[in-house]
Order: C-alpha cells, then sequence, then structure tokens
C-alpha cells in the first residue's frame, strides 16, 4: 500500500521547522514508518545544491531550475521509494514553495514554474500539505537577531509579502490538500491544531 506524502510551508520565520519533530511523533505514535526529509535537500546531490540555493547570488530563473533540479533527485531516491515502501514522507517544502519564492517572490512567470512541476513530477502531489501562516511583521520579527540569515531571509519585506500572498493563492485554490494553521499563537495552540490534522489523516 502506497505510504501518504505530506509537505509542510510556510514564510521563514512562520515556525514550521519548529513543529517537525511534533508532527513526526504524532505519526510515528500511530504505528506509522516515517521519513523526515526537506527542501532544498534531502539527498547528497540535493544538500550540496541548497548550498548554492541559499547563499549564492543567481538569476531567478536559474534559482527555480536548480530548486527543481534538486526535486527529481529528492524524488527519485528518496520521496518515491519511500511512498512505494508505505512510509509516510514528511517534507520540509515541496514544490508550493517555488511558486511562493521563484514566482511570488522572485517574480519568474507562474506558467514557467507549472511546466516545470509537471516535467519533474506530474504524477506526484502531496496528499496533505500544512501551511504555517504568519502576519509579514511577525517572520520578520523572528528572523531579526537569529542565526546568520541565507539570502531569502535577507530580503525586504515586500518579498515576504508576496511570498504570503502567493502562499495564500495556492492554499484557496486547493482547499482539500491545504491545512492552514495561525503560526501567530502559542505553541501549545499550534500544537493542538496540528495533533486536529493529524488524528483525521
Amino acid at each position: 500500500m502506497r505510504g501518504k506524502f505530506i509537505t509542510l510551508e510556510g514564510m521563514d520565520g512562520a515556525g514550521k521547522s519548529t513543529h517537525i519533530p511534533t508532527i513526526i511523533a504524532a505519526l510515528q505514535a500511530k504505528g506509522l514508518h516515517v521519513v523526515s526529509t526537506r527542501e532544498p535537500g534531502g539527498t547528497a546531490l540535493g544538500e550540496s545544491l541548497r548550498d548554492l540555493l541559499l547563499h549564492q547570488s543567481m538569476h531567478a530563473e536559474t534559482e527555480a531550475l536548480l530548486m527543481f533540479a534538486a526535486r527529481r533527485e529528492h524524488i527519485a531516491q528518496v520521496i518515491a521509494p519511500a511512498l512505494a515502501s508505505g512510509a509516510y514522507v514528511v517534507s520540509d517544502r515541496f514544490s508550493d514553495a517555488s511558486f511562493a519564492y521563484q514566482s511570488g517572490g522572485r517574480g519568474v512567470p507562474a506558467v514557467k514554474i507549472e511546466q516545470l512541476e509537471a516535467w519533474v513530477h506530474a504524477d506526484l502531489q502531496p496528499d496533505l500539505t500544512i501551511l504555517f501562516d504568519v502576519p509579514v511583521e511577525v517572520s520578520v520579527a523572528r528572523l531579526a537577531g537569529a542565526r546568520s540569515p541565507d539570502k531569502f531571509e535577507q530580503q525586504d519585506t515586500a518579498f515576504f509579502t508576496r511570498i504570503r500572498n502567493a502562499y495564500l493563492q495556492r492554499a484557496e485554490a486547493s482547499p482539500g490538500r491545504f491545512r492552514v494553521i495561525n503560526g501567530n499563537q502559542p505553541i501549545e495552540k499550534v500544537e493542538q491544531a496540528l495533533m486536529q490534522i493529524i488524528a483525521s489523516l
């Protein structure tokens, strides 16, 4: 039996990464085998590309192409085999991030991202996408004074506003796949919302 593919999305500073251990533990408590991974990354090649993508300046379309190159390897080496084995795959970002960051944030036409998506994974979409949403000012405040920021985290408020809008548009267009969580509330409340989502699987 094929496993389930769960992706986690949100702006930098939305709290997404903080709750990954909680999600994994909740799935494991249901007796499920869980594979946790991330994008860009997830494979040796993907991690090498991650370093370039997060720190090297490049043309917006080059960035989009490299994201999908890393994603193709990620699917082939990690995601597809895990799903075929019946595992639940939890990925910190997937293609929705490209629509948000490279299209919404960088301005790459959405049709080009759609073409890459159709080429790289026409037959694969997440079964569930959890979007952690916070106001832009909250995201920016959380990033201030944190670890050394990558090139995305260094962008201005307008960039993050475009990303947030793109994410919310994606969620509105696919309500059956997306679950939007208010990340601007106490951790306990976020965890309660996550537990309700996991319980419904």
